[in-house]
């Protein structure tokens, strides 16, 4: 598994090879959210209010809206609606209420039409109603006590006052603590009227109000079809993403010359650079990991893989611009020379390249050919040996017999193979009888666009005159 920290150069990368398979697959996503939006039809949902007047705490508020949205209100909107087929338990569903700010209780209601939407959301608001009410009792006999206490204070009132009057008026002692004393109750009871009708709680908690008829909607309740379908494509898209950022990361796939010398057994002799051409490096399809390669198939499914962008993998670095190419086979050429140091003689040695791997095809190619126009050291005909290209299946590789040749190197793209698919190959050349005597990487590069004809001659034009003076030094 790699530890390679996914950096958004990554993702991005990703996105870039891959555009055309996310673009199909979120087409796909797409209308798989349509056809989820036919399965199941729109539904339409609309909202009554109603007040709650006086004064109330945020937990009675709470009851009530759960009270709105109970089982027993909703059996009774049930059968006050008498729709066909529907009864409270479905309709629980359909049916939610909360508090709002002001003491307002919202109860909802979600239809198929936004006709029926409307009328379950009334009918839920007015069955609320009239079981709040239920509960409450008719509040007839609550108004009438309060009202009974106030007139009884009034009457009390009046005859403590006749009483005052009626007391001797003289200033003894007695007629005077007895006014007083009358005094003192008639205030007590006004103070307590006073009392009693601010803490009234059906003064301050009147009927509950719904506040008209609910607004017929004229939109689709969340999730709509446009969200379905934009849901199913950007699910689509992510999942692809996602899957292929974890296959990556969870790759047994050797991409550095040490890891790749490391599978095999051997040592790193170097790397070196293929120049990308559409007609000649045809990708074969990348292998999974623990899949047999397959090589290039002109057929129709290596024509959508090469659509789709399929036939090249988006996780090896973008290639770079490539040198002139003196730079390239100087490269060839010291992989050659160390090839010498590690193995002189004139013994043939193999080059083994895994089936299916392009530019690895075309790297030893140009080896090949390096070693038979490369000048032997010494004396002519000397200490060089003879290259030969053969390709090896790692599903089930099979390399030639020891008296054909004395040893064998590896070309391989990086990251092309699994570390069980190259040690497959180092075994087979054990059975062999041939060592494996260094790894190459090939990779491959752009190359530079053509020079066009009037670049080459603005660069072969010659720079402007500088003069000299009579001693011949430049000025």
């Amino acid at each position: 598994m790699s530890e390679d920290t996914i950096r958004l150069a990554t993702v991005g990368r990703l996105i870039y090879r891959r555009r055309r398979l996310l673009a199909l697959l979120t087409l796909v996503g797409a209308l798989v959210g349509y056809g989820a939006s036919v399965l199941f039809p729109p539904r339409y949902t609309a909202t009554a209010s109603v007040v709650l007047p006086g004064a109330w705490e945020e937990r009675e508020l709470l009851t009530q809206a759960a009270i709105a949205d109970s089982s027993v209100v909703v059996d009774q909107v049930a059968a006050a609606l008498d729709w066909p087929g529907v009864d409270g338990r479905e309709l629980r569903e359909d049916v939610s209420a909360g508090a709002a700010d002001g003491n307002i209780i919202e109860i909802s209601g979600t239809a198929d039409t936004p006709e029926r939407a409307q009328r379950l959301s009334d009918q839920a608001a007015r069955q609320y109603v009239a079981f709040a009410a239920g509960l409450a009792g008719d509040g007839t006999a609550e108004a009438e006590r309060p009202e009974s206490l106030r007139q009884l204070v009034v009457r009390t009132s009046r005859r403590i006052t006749e009483l005052a009057e009626a007391t001797d008026p003289g200033q003894s002692v007695e007629s005077v603590q007895t006014r007083t004393e009358l005094t003192k109750l008639r205030t007590a009871l006004q103070e307590a009227g006073d009392r009693l009708e601010e803490a009234d709680p059906v003064a301050d908690r009147a009927a509950l109000v719904v506040m008209g008829p609910a607004a017929r909607p004229d939109g689709e309740a969340p999730p709509t079809r446009a969200q379905l379908v934009v849901g199913g494509g950007l699910l689509f898209f992510l999942s692809a993403v996602v899957g292929q950022l974890t296959a990556a990361r969870m790759s047994r796939r050797p991409r550095t010359e040490p890891e790749t010398a490391a599978a095999l057994g051997t040592t790193p002799l170097g790397t070196v650079d293929v120049p990308e051409d559409p007609k000649d490096l045809r990708h074969a399809p990348a292998p999974r990991d623990g899949e047999a390669p397959r090589a290039a198939d002109p057929g129709p499914r290596a024509r959508l893989r090469r659509l789709l962008g399929l036939d090249t993998r988006w996780d090896v670095p973008t290639p770079r611009a490539s040198g002139d190419e003196t730079g390239r086979q100087a490269r060839y050429r010291r992989v050659h020379a160390r090839l010498q140091a590690r193995l002189p003689g004139r013994r043939p040695l193999l080059v083994l390249v895994p089936e299916g791997d392009a530019v690895a095809r075309s790297a030893a190619g140009r080896l090949a050919a390096t070693a038979g126009d490369a000048p032997p050291p010494g004396s002519p005909g000397t200490g060089r040996p003879a290259l030969r290209v053969v390709e090896v299946s790692v599903a089930r590789p099979w390399v030639p017999d020891r008296d054909e040749a004395s040893g064998a190197v590896v070309v391989l793209s990086a990251g092309s193979r699994t570390t069980e698919e190259l040690a497959g190959v180092a075994e087979a050349c054990a059975d062999a009888g041939h060592e494996v005597v260094g790894v190459v990487l090939a990779g491959p590069v752009r190359p530079r666009p053509a020079r066009s004809a009037a670049d080459t001659r603005d660069a072969a034009a010659p720079g402007r005159p500088v003069a000299e003076d009579a001693k011949g030094a430049a000025t």
